[in-house]
Order: structure tokens, then sequence, then C-alpha cells
């Protein structure tokens, strides 16, 4: 007998979102002409005095996931994020979270939701001046009930986790923009939430130390095996840390794809012109610039058992800067491999094409 297993529900789910700013007689009317094609989002502002913030947004984000959401100003991410723990109702739609629809929470739930399953950090992380490091970063654990003991534990395990252990008695003002950010993640990590969500957390930093924790914040992450709904408005930001990314305008969601799919094949001419500035190279995999192997081994079976000793072997998402590492190395062609099957052969003509189309492009 087989038995199967029920398939995982994602950590947040969104089905068919709106939200429209607008007066209530006004707003159900407008959704519906919206919906039906009767009216634009234009026509909704000036005839209706309507704002459609997010229009049928519906995607998933799976457990343990980067999921960043990228838009210009007014393109409704902030928005969008803001319902996956109700600060904001929606017009439409549903949210789930772990498979539990929000919209019918009662306000002990939802305040349950708030403190233990889904946290927040802002932009402004918005510190207590009053209270040292290690004091804002309890500040959940005694919204939850928990004393100075019971949560003492919790809090220096997640100042420890983010670099400030040593800081705990410091306040506010003795920290740097990039530490007082950190104190917001530990802020949600003392919670113990399993979801975060993070609205523009780096976007007033410097530059070098907003990378550092860039690349700090998606380890932390998959190490805590976390999940976490990132907002930005910089898609170089979103390429760095995303595992997937959800490309807004107008409040419509245009693109979803992971980083490779987003460069090399945007949507439409929104998206194109954002990644027109990001060099595809890193993007560029040997599945995709590969040659059938009788270009290189014409009297063969073309099999692995064929392929010349001094060849490199790789698989087909090995990056194009690896597979010219492994050329320069060895002087050889490459054999592009997957469970024990032969796919392909890249060589210097394979590399040299990808490259001059990244030029042309």
């Amino acid at each position: 007998m087989n038995i199967h297993k029920p398939a995982e529900s994602p950590a947040v789910s969104c089905e068919k979102l709106w939200k429209i700013f607008g007066s209530r007689s006004a707003v159900g009317p407008v959704l519906k002409n919206l919906r039906d094609g009767k009216i634009t989002l234009e026509e909704a502002r000036l005839r209706h005095n309507c704002v459609v913030a997010v229009e049928e947004a519906t995607f998933d984000v799976r457990a343990g996931e980067v999921f960043c959401i990228m838009g210009l100003s007014g393109s409704g991410k902030s928005t969008l994020i803001r319902h996956i723990n109700r600060l904001i109702e929606p017009t439409d739609g549903e949210v789930r979270v772990e498979g539990e629809a929000i919209s019918s929470l009662g306000p002990k739930a939802l305040r349950e939701l708030r403190a233990s399953k889904v946290g927040m950090v802002f932009q402004n992380v918005a510190l207590l001046p009053h209270r040292t490091v290690a004091e804002n970063t309890r500040l959940p654990l005694e919204l939850r009930g928990l004393s100075m003991s019971q949560s003492k534990a919790a809090v220096q395990r997640s100042l420890s986790v983010v670099g400030l252990a040593g800081w705990e008695d410091r306040y506010p003002n003795e920290l740097s923009g990039g530490m007082q950010q950190r104190v917001g993640l530990a802020r949600s990590l003392a919670a113990n939430v399993e979801i975060l969500l993070m609205d523009e957390p780096f976007s007033a930093l410097d530059p070098l130390i907003r990378r550092q924790l860039q690349d700090e914040f998606r380890g932390l992450v998959k190490t805590l095996r976390k999940t976490a709904l990132f907002i930005t408005h910089d898609l170089e930001e979103a390429i760095r840390i995303g595992d997937r990314i959800a490309i807004m305008r107008s409040g419509k969601i245009v693109q979803i794809g992971t980083p490779e799919e987003i460069v090399l094949t945007p949507a439409d001419d929104y998206v194109a012109q954002f990644v027109e500035g990001i060099s595809r190279v890193p993007f560029i995999k040997a599945g995709r610039i590969m040659s059938d192997s009788t270009a290189y081994l014409p009297d063969s079976s073309n099999g692995p058992d064929d392929i010349p000793r001094d060849w490199a072997r790789t698989g087909p998402d090995t990056p194009l800067e690896r597979l010219i590492e492994l050329q320069i190395s060895s002087d050889r062609p490459i054999a592009i491999e997957q469970d024990g099957k032969l796919l392909g052969i890249v060589g210097a003509t394979e590399m040299l094409k990808a490259v001059r189309r990244e030029k042309r492009n």
C-alpha cells in the first residue's frame, strides 16, 4: 500500500489580494468595475477618489525561502507586506500563514500570530531610546508575559547571533545605524518567530555596511531555517539575497522568478529596464550554453565513458565564471553531466560566444 504524505503548506500564501483605499461606499463598486475591465486604475482615482495599492496579488512563499518583493516608491510593496501580519486589512482576497487564513483570527489569536509566528523589521527600527540593547531585544517577550529571568537566555542568544554580544547595556544613541538594525533583527529572533517581514531594513545605510548586512542576513536566515519576505527598491539587493523575486508596478506583480530568470528573461519592457544595468555573466550556466557532444566527440557513442580523462566534468548549473576557471586550468573542453548522463560539452567557443552576447546586451 502506498501512503502519500500531504504536501507541506507554503509558509505564506496570498491569493487574489486587493487593497483599495477610498470611501467604503465607493470601494466595492470600484473593485467590481476594475475586475470587469470597465474602468482603469486612473479612472478609479480621478472619478471615484480610490487608490489601488495592491491589485490581485497571488504568490506562495516556501518555508525557508527568502522572497524579495521589489518595486519603486508607490508600487505597493510595503502595503502588500503589511497584509501578512494583518496590519492592513485587505479589500478582497486571502492571506494564509502556514495554511491558516488569518482573516478568521480573532484579536487574541492575531496577537499571538504577531508575537510568536510573524516578526517585522522596519527601515526605521524604532528602538526605545530609554531602553538598553538587551531591554529593546526583550520587548516582544515582555509583551508575551515572560519575566526577565525567563527571557534572559533568549535575549543573550539572539544578540550573540547578530554579533552584538557585549553590547547589552548600551543605549540606541550609542549604536551605529547598522547596529541598530541588528537590534531590530535580534528582537524578532528572540521571539523565535518563523517568518520575518523585512521592510527595506538596510536602505538608509552606507553601501559598505549595507552589503555586509545583506550577506549576514541571508546567511542567518538560512542557518536558522527562517522564512523571510524582504521589501526593497534595489534590484541588486534583491538579487544578492533573494531565492526568488517578485517585481511590482502600480500595485500589480508583473513577474515572479529566480534572480537568474528575472535577469535573463524579463517578462516585459518594465522589468527589462530594471535589469539592463545588471551583468548577466553570473547568471549564465553551463546548461544554457553547452553544445551537443557530437561537436566535440563525432565518432563516439556520446556517453560519459567517452570523455577523455583530462577533461573536466561538471553539472548544468555550473556558472560561466567557474567554467572559465576550469577552461584556464586544463585548456580542454568541459563535459556537462547529470545523473550519470552526458548532457553536452562546453569549450572555449561556447564561453566566448556567451561573453560576446553579454557585451552586446
